[in-house]
């Protein structure tokens, strides 16, 4: 097993990454109260949920109540009318200001639950279990949470941290092909904007990370977990240094959110967007066009999308990026890079430079 923490004060959290780690041991130390509600969904369920819910029992020895929340899956069901099941679920079982919700399963979950803890009785104890790769490397660790609105993606939430993390490795073996690349999407961000020699790593090991080898996949975990622990550490409420962590983003959740949250993967979108990104870093002339290729190169290799989707249009990018909530006083801010390994936060930069790496991409 390996451990990272992050460090912010009395409020820092270890991550646990490794093999065979749903034990009541490593879960007790983190729970708060005598109440403990598990919210998952309907794919995560059948796979780990009982077996879960059987080691926390057995080992409290019956002294915690433990119920359950099992959610629809799939990101158009990232909203408020999603959160509100769980909030009826803790109403209606009276769970009072100690309860500790675990969220298990892969992103969407790990926001939800989040959010949902950030907000019952104006806060209760959480804990992250992660059960996807992109959940594994990104939006567990962090204390980002929220939820989508039909004009904006993460319009709505909080920053909220859990009191751990628990990554268990084996949980990728039940995971879709199209959802483990779409994690290694967020494992190659690290790559791009903080270290490049693990981008090096990357496109050495990229196969095996495809073919799900243990040894790669923990290695990569925890390398992108590292690197945004000491990113989040810096810079908690993304004032600065943690909008690094944003490559991409900013063009993939256009597409996210034009597409109705439902036909693309979170992780399919910002591949698009990183491309995006590479090509508008070259354009403002600190990428060389070998450097771009290189950076696409990866991407198509880990099998992911660099095109956007069908009749998307210029205007269609424009309008949505305007309602991203990374916009300031209307400047959209963008992370691109200057060099493989060194990411820049930007709002400086010519309209033309702008509409030329949309026009690259898509129709007028």
């Amino acid at each position: 097993m390996r451990t990272l923490t992050v460090e912010l004060g009395e409020r820092s959290y270890p991550i646990f990454i490794g093999k065979d780690q749903f034990r009541a041991e490593n879960l007790l130390p983190y729970i708060k109260g005598k109440q403990v509600m598990i919210v998952t969904n309907e794919t995560v369920a059948p796979l780990y949920l009982e077996k879960f819910k059987q080691e926390l029992l057995a080992g409290t020895s019956g002294e915690k109540k433990v119920g359950e929340v099992i959610l629809p899956d799939g990101e158009k069901y990232k909203n408020l009318d999603t959160i509100n099941t769980i909030f009826d679920s803790l109403m209606r079982d009276n769970y009072d200001r100690k309860a500790t919700l675990i969220a298990l399963g892969g992103g969407v979950i790990g926001d939800m639950t989040g959010f949902a803890a950030a907000c019952y009785r104006r806060g209760v104890n959480f804990i992250q279990v992660p059960t996807t790769l992109l959940s594994q490397v990104d939006s567990s660790v962090g204390g980002k949470t929220g939820v989508n609105y039909p004009l904006g993606k993460n319009m709505i939430g909080a920053f909220y941290q859990p009191q751990a993390v628990i990554a268990d490795i084996t949980t990728l073996d039940t995971l879709e092909d199209r959802e483990l690349k779409a994690g290694i999407a967020e494992v190659i961000k690290y790559g791009f904007i903080y270290d490049a020699e693990f981008f090096s790593w990357l496109e050495k090991n990229l196969d095996k990370l495809l073919q799900r080898d243990y040894e790669a996949l923990a290695y990569a975990v925890h390398r992108s977990c590292q690197i945004k622990a000491e990113v989040v550490a810096k810079d908690e409420l993304e004032h600065g240094i943690r909008a690094l962590l944003n490559f991409g983003h900013t063009f993939g959740h256009a597409i996210e959110t034009y597409t109705g949250y439902s036909s693309w993967l979170h992780g399919e979108a910002i591949a698009v967007g990183m491309c995006m990104a590479l090509t508008m870093s070259e354009l403002m002339g600190w990428l060389t066009a070998e450097d771009t290729a290189r950076g696409v190169s990866i991407i198509k290799k880990a099998q992911l999308p660099v095109e956007v989707p069908d009749n998307m249009t210029v205007d269609d990018f424009a309008k949505l990026m305007q309602a991203d909530k990374k916009v300031l006083d209307g400047v959209v801010r963008l992370v691109l890079i200057k060099s493989i390994g060194e990411g820049v936060v930007v709002d400086e930069y010519t309209p033309e430079i702008f509409r030329e790496t949309l026009e690259q991409y898509c129709g007028n």
